[in-house]
């Protein structure tokens, strides 16, 4: 039995060591290779003097060096940090300083888009690079050496003792306001997680899973532990386009394919071939449009689709069983196996049936919290009374910010998010954390951004601008100004400059509400 999150690596090394475990263009390894890789790893890490808990943070492209980092510094007793590639270095320098990451592993080009950046995370003294590692930039505060260097002079180390509850990673994920909250994962979390999905997914080790999704996703890294755990195969791929995507598929045979709703989209269309080796389709990151789901059955009718929602904090919370689909194809379905989610009043009683309520999580995927943000923890983490009078222990459950109904059969349905969360693209972005650039120009004086339901993003990025006084600004110039310090999945679709101050609530703050019910339709009007 594995407990720890690498164990599944070298469990299935042990099972079946010639079988495929990991694909990256024309580089394939075995579960003993890979296996290996790990433990150079952690060896290369050990002997970087990396300490019980420390963060390694990962910031690559999906590659071989990505997935063997990430699952050599739990072996080594560390905890990772998968960090989006698409982030750019203010980002990235923040997650570095924010969980205290003592050893960074990228890639030549990276590093010298965080030359600048690097000097303000004081806890950061190691960084691996791999790939070519010509014109380094020059970083006399830090250890600088190659993959291959830090691998092959690490002396065998006796990894740190960990147990479950330890914590294994620490995943990024937007706040409701202000920067990037971490949320911090034990093995437990991630172990629970592979057995519940593996589980109602019939996983086996003859499946073939494409990782299509950035691993900084819970969503996108559970297709790694997914497939470790039953000594499946896991593919790589960076895409451009979506017919990468369908290329791949059939090239490597892939049996189950992981999507957010506006890659179901572009997929949908797609010449699917009649001899399609998927067995299943699996969509969280926002309900996927009926049509998108018609059309994909329609293509791809051997293919069962899954539609799941999910959490970062709790991982995965509820899938509709395929065979629900022709009856109730709007519904999130119910908790997934050894997951308790309950609809509850804000004064913790049960809402009664098509009566609307928050989600609540409990169970051994609830996550750690947020890292070094009591607050923010309080706010969403909190004690689950237990009906059993007798218990002196209470646990924690999490609170989604999500308010649903259950029908009479159980069956959950979304209804809309308690908070101001802007989820685009399968991207959950925060409007503080894009106004916060917005403000770093000198000519803006109020800006708002706001999440606008578009036909193919779910919602998409609308900026609502007022200039400082004696100041003039323009649409294209304000675009112009922020597009290179934000990644492409928080860039505006729209900037609007108002002639006028931005409207206020009784409160004082600039009235959301009435800015996303004045622009609802800026995206479908005359469609």
């Amino acid at each position: 039995m594995s407990d720890l999150i690498h164990q599944f690596i070298f469990a299935s090394a042990q099972r079946t060591p010639q079988a495929e475990a990991l694909v990256y263009g024309e580089r394939r390894l075995d579960y003993a290779a890979l296996a290996a890789a790990v433990q150079d790893a952690a060896h290369g890490l050990l002997a970087r003097g990396l300490q019980r808990s420390e963060r390694v943070a990962v910031y690559l492209e999906k590659n071989i060096e990505n997935v063997a980092a990430m699952f050599g510094a739990a072996r080594a007793g560390g905890v990772f940090v998968p960090v989006n590639p698409l982030l750019k270095p203010e980002q990235v320098g923040y997650i570095l300083g924010d969980c205290n990451v003592r050893v960074l592993v990228t890639s030549a080009d990276r590093l010298r888009l965080l030359a600048d950046t690097l000097p303000s995370c004081p806890d950061l003294h190691t960084v691996i690079v791999t790939g070519k590692t010509h014109d380094l930039p020059a970083l006399p505060h830090l250890h600088v050496l190659p993959w291959a260097a830090a691998m092959q002079e690490a002396p065998p180390a006796v990894p740190h003792r960990c147990i479950d509850t330890d914590m294994a990673a620490i995943l990024y994920t937007s706040g409701s306001t202000g920067r990037p909250k971490g949320v911090v994962l034990s093995h437990r979390n991630m172990v629970a997680g592979a057995v519940s999905v593996s589980s109602y997914l019939e996983n086996t080790a003859a499946d073939r899973l494409l990782a299509v999704l950035p691993l900084s996703f819970d969503y996108g890294l559970s297709q790694l532990s997914t497939a470790f755990r039953v000594g499946a195969t896991a593919v790589l791929i960076n895409h451009l386009f979506a017919n990468d995507v369908l290329k791949a598929v059939v090239a490597e045979k892939i049996t189950g394919l992981a999507a957010v709703p506006p890659l179901w989209i572009q997929l949908a269309p797609l010449a699917w071939p009649a001899d399609c080796t998927l067995r299943y389709l699996t969509n969280s990151g926002g309900a996927m449009q009926r049509a998108t789901l018609d059309a994909l059955r329609a293509a791809l009718p051997r293919a069962q689709p899954f539609l799941m929602y999910g959490l970062t904090e709790a991982f995965r919370s509820t899938y509709l069983p395929p065979s629900e689909l022709a009856r109730r194809p709007d519904s999130m379905g119910k908790a997934i196996p050894n997951a308790e989610v309950m609809v509850l009043r804000p004064d913790g009683s049960e809402c009664a049936p098509h009566e609307p309520g928050e989600l609540v999580h409990r169970g051994a995927l609830v996550s750690l919290g947020y890292w070094n943000d009591p607050a923010k923890t309080a706010e969403r983490f909190k004690p689950y009374v237990s009906p059993q009078y007798g218990l002196p222990l209470v646990e924690m459950a999490v609170w989604s910010g999500d308010i649903v109904r259950r029908d009479d059969e159980g069956f959950l349905y979304f209804i809309s998010r308690n908070d101001e969360m802007i989820k685009t693209s399968g991207y959950r972005v925060s409007p503080t954390e894009v106004e916060e650039v917005v403000y770093a120009r000198d000519k803006v004086g109020e800006a708002a951004a706001l999440g606008v339901q578009h036909p193919g993003l779910g919602q998409a990025i609308v900026l609502l601008a007022f200039p400082r006084a004696g100041e003039s600004l323009t649409e294209a110039e304000l675009l112009a100004a922020v597009k290179p310090h934000l990644p492409a999945y928080m860039q505006p679709q729209k900037v609007i400059v108002s002639a006028t101050p931005l409207p206020r609530n009784p409160n004082g703050k600039i009235d959301r509400k009435l800015l996303s019910t004045q622009y609802a339709n800026i995206f479908t009007e005359g469609a």
